[in-house]
């Protein structure tokens, strides 16, 4: 994108994740490649994604010599929205197996394109924790716009929030909802369809995820 990125926006442009999105991506890529490649995705944007947590030191023995290292200073909770939020938070966690999970129910109502809670269960110490919500695409901005008030209700402080696709539109209705939370995502696509769902980006990721949609859905 040529574009200047807006404020709190950082695009994921590792080659490795451009090579994967664009097989995710693939009207192609089956059920297996789906999952893999976005649990592959997870993987390498938590590393941009964690790159500002902060660390203290801590003394460890080697089998050879004492040495100085580093730990975090805070829990890592991991917040997938439902359902499709649950592949990201795979690859997240073989990177965070210390991280506690929250998940945040929302479906998107098919009239009005806004996002409707139906459950919410998050770990008592979200104010004490650097939280991580996850939802593989960014459109409208309303779903995700709702969970980070759904996390910041429930005590969350220090909320980063991770996507594979996004567009314009949702980026900035998130910002304009949310100026505290930092956006990570690998592409920003032109814009969105009737539907809402940001185009070219990869369709239903939940339907292509679980294997619940026939091709031509996201053909």
């Amino acid at each position: 994108m040529s574009a200047p990125l807006p404020d709190g926006v950082t695009l994921i442009d590792h080659p490795l994740v451009q090579v994967k999105l664009t097989q995710l991506r693939d009207a192609r890529t089956d059920t297996a490649g789906f999952r893999t490649r976005l649990q592959e995705l997870s993987a390498l944007a938590v590393v941009e994604a964690t790159r500002t947590l902060t660390t203290r030191p801590v003394r460890i023995e080697t089998p050879l010599a004492p040495c100085e290292g580093r730990t975090l200073v805070r829990p890592v909770i991991v917040a997938p929205i439902l359902r499709a939020g649950l592949g990201l938070a795979e690859g997240m966690l073989d990177l965070l197996p210390d991280a506690s999970v929250a998940h945040i129910g929302l479906s998107r109502n098919k009239t009005t394109h806004r996002p409707e809670s139906y459950f919410f269960k998050a770990p008592a110490h979200l104010a004490e924790a650097d939280v991580i919500a996850l939802d593989p695409m960014l459109a409208t901005g309303f779903s995700a716009a709702g969970a980070m008030a759904q996390l910041k209700a429930a005590g969350a402080t220090s909320i980063r929030f991770v996507c594979l696709v996004s567009c314009p539109q949702g980026l900035a209705h998130l910002r304009s909802e949310h100026p505290d939370v930092e956006i990570y995502t690998a592409a920003i696509d032109p814009g969105m369809n009737e539907q809402s769902y940001v185009v070219p980006g990869f369709g239903n990721a939940g339907d292509r995820y679980f294997g619940t949609a026939a091709a031509r859905v996201f053909a």
